[in-house]
């Protein structure tokens, strides 16, 4: 499995040295970009877009024109996201979830699903050379059945994908409901990706991923100690926590044992 270090500082592109996941939020707002020296992966930032709008508030053509920026400027990207819609019941319905409001889209599950599979076809369209996943996404694992017959009957299909992200997973609480939808479809022959999955599900279920994503290394960093030798507050910033969280993570879930 490819395990992409989540990081919302682009400046470690070049240095790194691991496969990283950074959100178009990180990078729209800048003139000039580093070169990346290991395979890297473009979160499109709809998490945020639907949080805060209801919906996306740029245009595939605009979204194109950005990835493709980034791609070129920065090199060795791996894939991008496509402008999918998140079906969380507090994306859909708005309102308060722990510390964030959102503003709602008023959709319906299927809608979003709708939307999510209709705007991979256009990105696609608008720009074949560009390396747009598919995403499943929805909420109940029937949810995601539904999408996936949605891509069969646009023409797409996933089992012949290089990668195809699993959708609306992150913010679960329930790993063993995640495993769930990982097995079944993993079952059909899917390379799967899973969007910012928590150590526990990488334990439990990150056999049968092709690739994941996690941040998790800034929380346990927040909550420590700073390294020895290091004069910061904490190292929730800091890339010698976030490669060593990194490397212990593979070692301990990743690596084969002889």
């Amino acid at each position: 499995m490819r395990f992409y270090l989540g990081t919302h500082m682009p400046n470690w592109l070049a240095t790194a040295g691991v496969p990283l996941f950074i959100s178009r939020n990180r990078l729209k707002g800048r003139r000039t970009f580093p070169r990346a020296i290991a395979p890297w992966a473009l979160d499109s930032g709809g998490f945020t877009e639907l949080m805060q709008h209801g919906r996306w508030t740029i245009t595939p053509e605009q979204y194109v024109a950005e990835v493709r920026r980034y791609r070129d400027a920065i090199g060795m990207l791996d894939w991008a996201a496509p402008m999918d819609w998140m079906c969380e019941p507090w994306v859909i319905d708005g309102g308060q979830h722990g510390p964030l409001t959102f503003a709602g889209t008023g959709l319906t599950v299927e809608e979003h699903q709708r939307l999510t599979v209709e705007n991979l076809i256009e990105l696609r369209a608008l720009a074949p050379d560009l390396p747009f996943i598919p995403v499943l996404q929805g909420w109940r694992l029937e949810d995601y059945e539904r999408c996936a017959e949605m891509y069969a009957a646009a023409g797409i299909n996933l089992a012949a994908e290089p990668v195809v992200g699993l959708g609306s997973v992150c913010r679960r609480q329930a790993t063993s409901e995640i495993g769930e939808i990982v097995n079944r479809f993993r079952s059909q022959g899917l390379n799967l990706h899973g969007f910012g999955v928590k150590t526990r599900g990488i334990a439990d279920y990150g056999d049968e991923l092709t690739s994941a994503d996690s941040m998790a290394w800034s929380m346990d960093a927040r909550r420590s100690d700073p390294l020895p030798g290091h004069t910061h507050k904490n190292c929730a910033n800091c890339p010698d926590w976030a490669i060593r969280w990194h490397q212990r993570i593979v070692r301990q879930h990743l690596t084969p044992v002889a």
